[in-house]
């Protein structure tokens, strides 16, 4: 009986040894506590937020770009002076041009119109001359009329006084004669009576022909100086009227010429013009560059090529250019960034392992700062920003060409990881004002600004 209870003891032991957990469970075990342990407090690790961006290289000056070297001028290239890659200082020609158009094919061109501007010159002094003197002529013209106008009006007076006076002397010997035509009527009555004699009478009918004579001479007179009266009149009005005429037609010569003038200066203006506009082309044949660089490509090739106005021949690359990051970010995150914003780059053809989250980790990142943010967006719906050098990080690499590719992280403010996790699942933008626990999130920059308005509203107040 007593080995029947021992076999079946051993036999219960047995059994509870086969059930146990084996070693590697528990090892795992351990290791997946572990893990959950690491993975918890990781949730509440700082994670910094983040924007993600694409774009290239770029240059911050707009004149430090590469540009394309145009041709103001259509015409045949028949020389080359450069060769793509080769440096060229500003001012030195990159090619010459021919001319094509048969407008310009005289060589003496700029002669002729120098000569053409010369003689319309002096036909401009030439008729500047003559609009002189037909003013001098129209000044003593107009002396002369105040000169005879006064010259007939004192004829006047003096052929009216001469009226008056003749007529005075015309009425006085009308007097006179009536009286000795009285004295005659009655001497002869007395001498065909006898009482006077004959001699006697003879004299009174002398003196009464001579009165009677003098009567009409002064009649005569009287009336050739209302007559001379009427002249006088009639030549004042007339001196007006002519010198009026030659003044008139003075003036009309004076306006014709001056017209001519005007005419003959616009016809030297346009000369001007065209001989400055030659000028100017002249020196077009010669394709200078506008800045130093390097010959990047050319548009053209080979002798004999014609090209049209404002077409490209080749592009140049600044040396020493500010060099910049042209990066594109969505809409929605174009609110969060601002200028100052510190950028994490990587850069096309450079090394790196980006930790977004957190940048102190990151190898072969470069630092930037947010200069520039576009007010107007680009094609397919993203604003570009343009990041520049952080002066207080490492500096870029020197090899860096414009157009290089770049990927860029704009840097936010820290929040927890389990919330940066939730929002991603979640598709919210990132938080830049609050956190998972109600409390305010502001960067740095923000407190700082914050402080500074507060400051500000407390002065005014005191």
């Amino acid at each position: 009986m007593k080995e029947l209870k021992k076999v079946i003891s051993d036999h219960q032991l047995y059994t509870l040894k086969t059930l146990k957990t084996p070693s590697a469970g528990r090892r795992l075990a351990k290791i997946l506590m572990g893990l959950g342990a690491v993975f918890f407090v990781m949730l509440f690790v700082p994670w910094q937020q983040n924007i993600r961006g694409t774009g290239k290289m770029t240059a911050f000056t707009p004149g430090n770009r590469p540009q394309s070297v145009e041709s103001a001028i259509a015409g045949r290239i028949s020389s080359w002076r450069v060769r793509e890659g080769q440096f060229v200082n500003k001012g030195d020609t990159i090619l010459t041009l021919s001319e094509i158009k048969s407008d310009y094919f005289d060589p003496q061109l700029l002669t002729r119109l120098s000569e053409q501007v010369e003689a319309k010159e002096s036909s401009i002094d030439s008729k500047q001359s003559k609009a002189d003197a037909l003013r001098v002529q129209i000044t003593a013209l107009r002396q002369s009329l105040d000169v005879k106008y006064e010259q007939a009006v004192n004829k006047l007076r003096q052929t009216e006084l001469k009226l008056v006076s003749d007529s005075v002397d015309y009425e006085a010997e009308k007097i006179r004669f009536n009286n000795f035509r009285n004295q005659y009527e009655r001497n002869k009555t007395l001498y065909e009576a006898g009482n006077i004699a004959l001699t006697k009478f003879q004299d009174i009918e002398s003196k009464y022909q001579e009165s009677r004579m003098k009567v009409v001479s002064s009649e005569n007179k009287f009336l050739q100086t209302k007559a001379e009266l009427i002249n006088a009149r009639v030549n004042l009005s007339g001196v007006r009227a002519e010198y009026q005429d030659k003044i008139s037609k003075a003036e009309s010569d004076l306006n014709a010429t001056l017209s001519e003038l005007y005419d003959a200066e616009v016809s030297r203006a346009k000369l001007r013009n065209e001989y400055a506009n030659m000028e100017i082309r002249n020196e077009q044949y010669q394709i200078i560059s506008p800045q130093n660089g390097y010959i990047v490509k050319a548009m053209r090739a080979g002798i004999g090529e014609t090209i049209k106005e404002g077409e490209a021949v080749v592009t140049i690359a600044p040396t020493n250019p500010d060099m910049a990051v042209e990066m594109y970010v969505r809409a929605m995150d174009v609110p969060l960034i601002s200028k100052g914003r510190k950028v994490r780059i990587e850069f096309d053809g450079w090394p790196a392992l980006q930790f977004s989250g957190w940048p102190s980790v990151s190898v072969g990142t470069f630092g930037g700062v947010v200069q520039v943010i576009d007010y107007v967006n680009s094609s397919g719906g993203m604003f570009r920003i343009l990041v520049t050098p952080d002066p207080e990080d490492e500096p870029w690499p020197e090899l860096l060409r414009i157009g290089s590719g770049t990927k860029g992280w704009v840097m936010l403010d820290d929040v927890p990881v389990w919330y940066e996790i939730w929002r991603q699942l979640n598709g919210f933008p990132p938080s830049l004002y609050e956190d998972p626990n109600n409390q305010g999130l502001l960067g740095k920059e923000d407190e700082k600004t914050s402080d500074k308005n507060e400051e500000t509203s407390e002065e005014k107040k005191k």
